[in-house]
């Protein structure tokens, strides 16, 4: 990334660098967020690689995955890499064609794919299959050499939750308890609830501690400082509309890609550009 951000001059790589550090930072935890600094970022650098990838992904994570599916592509386009394959094909389950999604499943572009990406594949392809009703297809899709393997890899844990759980929605329950309980083996990280999943499973209810109602307000009814964290979520948006206006707003769609559309144009926009209502 860094490298493409040098064929930019100086002052404006330093900017979009900002704004994609925070795209990081915040999809996890606040996505809208993350979304709203990627837009700052497409609207100064928007034929840069990597500011289209993670504008796809800011997308993705706020579940817009039409504009997802079309920054990946663009993304794809510039850099002729094939690694966004499987969340492109996410991107389809999420705009309801998972027929799609099976057919990227069988393109060419799968056998270019790393290890962990292939895997990546399968999960989406098992997910697709799923989404058409066919769960003893889905169970078959994960069923793999990387399933069965015991050596734990990053994607160990989800491919084995995966297979639990389509396990459990096939009615095969107690294989399905086996199956959580490898993914809780292969969860060092906590990247599931397969725990969750198997208390559940063997009727254990997890009861919340008593709140202290000192924790929300004052034994007077007045509030308490808690709410000091909304007054900083507000200045995090109002500081983020502010960049915003301040930005060039030129529309970062390419205008050769018929793929794209433009998009609606906001009344911020509208008033930087003195366009009238």
């Amino acid at each position: 990334m860094r490298q493409e951000l040098l064929s930019l001059p100086k002052g404006l790589a330093e900017e979009v660098s900002k704004n994609l550090v925070m795209v990081a930072r915040l999809i996890d935890e606040d996505p809208e967020q993350a979304y709203a600094y990627s837009r700052i970022a497409l609207r100064l650098a928007s034929r840069v690689a990597a500011v289209r990838e993670a504008a796809g992904f800011a997308a993705y994570a706020t579940q817009k995955y039409s504009e997802a599916l079309a920054e990946f592509r663009a993304a794809k386009r510039m850099t002729g890499s094939v690694e966004l394959w499987p969340v492109m094909a996410d991107c389809e389950r999420g705009l309801g064609r998972p027929e799609r999604a099976l057919a990227m499943a069988g393109e060419p572009e799968v056998q270019k794919l790393d290890k962990a990406g292939q895997v990546e594949m399968r999960l989406v392809a098992a997910g697709a299959r799923r989404d058409q009703g066919q769960l003893e297809a889905a169970i078959v899709t994960l069923q793999s050499p990387e399933l069965a393997s015991n050596a734990v890899q990053p994607w160990t844990a989800r491919l084995r939750y995966a297979y639990a759980d389509a396990l459990l929605a096939a009615g095969r329950e107690d294989e399905a308890r086996e199956w959580f309980g490898k993914a809780l083996e292969a969860d060092k990280d906590g990247a599931t609830d397969a725990s969750d999943r198997l208390a559940e499973l063997d009727g254990v209810e997890f009861v919340d501690a008593a709140i202290d109602p000192s924790d929300d307000e004052d034994r007077d009814g007045t509030e308490n400082l808690v709410d000091d964290e909304d007054d900083d979520e507000d200045e995090d948006a109002a500081e983020i509309a502010a960049a915003e206006r301040a930005t060039d707003v030129t529309e970062y769609y390419d205008e050769d890609d018929e793929e794209y559309e433009p998009l609606e144009q906001s009344a911020a926009d509208a008033e930087v550009r003195g366009d009238k209502a």
